[in-house]
């Protein structure tokens, strides 16, 4: 296909034309075309849906919105009758949810439904955050990861998609079809744009010396409080770190490891750019429960080693 200028489309494709290009199997083109059939329901869900409380909380004891119950209820239904899927783990769920006891030629679904769903009131931008893999283990190393993607529901809705051959980016028409916009989406080395996570009162002194460094460097603050905007800007800009740190009372930060960092860190790496704990890539954690939380720095490489220099105190 030609192009008329690098990671621009000059001519439409639509999201299964491009998902058979990238040599996959037919099973796994089918399940990234029914979630992203998914998210057409989920944004007519935000902006028509109940604003309001559901008087339910998550397994992170988290007052569940209207929204967030209704988009999983929409992922998880679309899930269930794809035919490709044997466990489904959401943040939403207390547990995993078993499709199919055999796991042949299936693959394994975690996902946050709406995140920043707090922010749909004010009618900020959320997402849709999507890992996928092969077989029925989704507590694994998120290196294993065969997929991983978002959707964005901003003034467009776009998708971000890698199966491990690049990172492209789709955006949804009038006609409610996703066509290729942007493909193989790379990071710049270093950056000029920042987003900060967590009170910073209540960060160490190596994160505390690693802002003022940017704040030095010139680079500017842009942060939504919205994970998938925050991280989709630096990724379309192709330059920047989105940081949410160890806070003194949460040593783990805030992000959950399944259903945030694996995904976005999947994404970063195949597009050039890096994910960090801190101490080890995030890609390489196994997490040893659904709900279990991680540090993040996240964008481009030279950004996120600096950060790891700071907090390591080096």
């Amino acid at each position: 296909m030609p192009y008329s200028e690098p990671g621009k489309t000059k001519f439409q494709t639509d999201l299964r034309r491009h998902l058979r290009s990238q040599d996959i199997c037919d099973n796994l083109i089918h399940l990234i075309c029914e979630i992203a059939e998914a998210s057409k329901y989920v944004i007519n869900a935000v902006r028509t849906g109940d604003l309001g409380v559901a008087g339910t909380s998550n397994l992170y004891g988290e007052e569940q919105l209207a929204l967030d119950v209704l988009s999983d209820r929409i992922m998880r239904k679309r899930l269930i009758h794809s035919g490709v899927v044997c466990n489904i783990a959401s943040e939403e769920m207390e547990e995993i949810y078993e499709v199919k006891a055999n796991a042949d030629g299936l693959y394994s679904v975690a996902y946050d439904p709406l995140d920043g769903s707090s922010l749909v009131d004010v009618n900020l931008a959320v997402g849709t955050i999507v890992s996928i893999y092969s077989g029925c283990d989704l507590l694994q190393e998120g290196r294993k990861q065969i997929a991983a993607m978002y959707i964005l529901y901003g003034p467009r809705v776009s998708m971000v998609y890698s199966v491990g051959n690049g990172v492209h980016e789709f955006t949804m028409n009038h006609l409610m079809e996703f066509t290729l916009t942007r493909e193989n989406i790379r990071m710049q080395p270093s950056g000029n744009i920042y987003s900060p996570g967590g009170l910073r009162n209540k960060y160490n002194d190596g994160d505390e010396n690693f802002i003022r460094y940017l704040e030095a460097k010139g680079c500017k603050l842009r942060y939504s409080g919205g994970f998938v905007p925050d991280i989709n800007q630096v990724l379309m800009k192709g330059k920047g770190i989105f940081m949410y740190p160890a806070l003194n009372g949460s040593p783990n930060g805030k992000l959950r490891v399944l259903f945030e960092l694996n995904p976005m860190a999947f994404l970063i790496e195949n597009a050039g750019g890096a994910a960090s704990t801190g101490s080890a890539p995030i890609l390489d954690i196994k997490p040893e429960s659904l709900d279990q939380r991680a540090p993040i720095y996240i964008g481009c490489v030279e950004d996120v080693n600096k950060a790891v220099e700071y907090v390591n105190g080096r």
